[in-house]
């Protein structure tokens, strides 16, 4: 069962559909039982890391998001439920994140203009990914965001340049994320998330 966690941050019928034009059947969920029960999760979201961490806190899901990465079944992770995937975000402040990635979230204030809103291209930095298999290098996906993560480039699979390169798409072990929207990111997101179906599957 794929759910796609609900703690009242972001467009959730938007993400679902995205997930269902890529042939993958989804629930929308804050039940804790539900939740527990999943064998996919998916955490979106869209505002401010702090106020959106506080949410989830709120929701009491946190630790049944961290037991789900433990017992070794997937989570993905789009755009603000990317970032709050790693250790710290200092946008507004410092705020704790899950820590199930290294690295920290910060003000994109090397790029051109600030919010990163529109297309912009993909850059692979790990070709031979799976999650790329569908997908030609340069082909264009849809951001929105004004802070970014900074880490190492170990699991990083693609990145687009915006002044700083911007990790796109994350990989590392169970979990899996992206800075952009795939369900607004036309061919290429879908292809994305039919990549995704078929990893999960495997």
């Amino acid at each position: 069962m794929i759910v796609i966690i609900d703690y009242d941050v972001g467009n959730l019928a938007s993400v679902a559909k995205g997930f269902e034009r890529a042939g993958m059947t989804v629930t929308i969920s804050k039940d804790p039982v539900v939740i527990e029960q999943a064998s996919v999760l998916i955490l979106p979201g869209v505002g401010a890391f702090g106020d959106a961490m506080h949410a989830l806190q709120q929701s009491g899901l946190v630790p049944l998001i961290k037991n789900h990465v433990t017992s070794g079944q997937y989570l993905f992770g789009i755009c603000l439920g990317m970032q709050l995937l790693y250790e710290t975000s200092f946008e507004h402040g410092r705020h704790d994140g899950l820590g199930l990635l290294q690295g920290t979230i910060e003000y994109l204030d090397a790029s051109p203009k600030v919010p990163h809103m529109g297309w912009n291209q993909l850059i692979f930095e790990q070709p031979k990914s799976l999650l790329l298999r569908h997908i030609k290098e340069k082909e264009h996906v849809y951001f929105v965001h004004s802070y970014y993560v900074n880490t190492t480039m170990a699991h990083v699979v693609a990145y687009a340049d915006y002044g700083v390169s911007i990790p796109a798409i994350v990989h590392q072990d169970n979990i899996i994320a992206t800075q952009f929207h795939p369900e607004k990111s036309g061919r290429t997101g879908l292809n994305l998330l039919k990549a995704f179906k078929e990893l999960i599957n495997t």
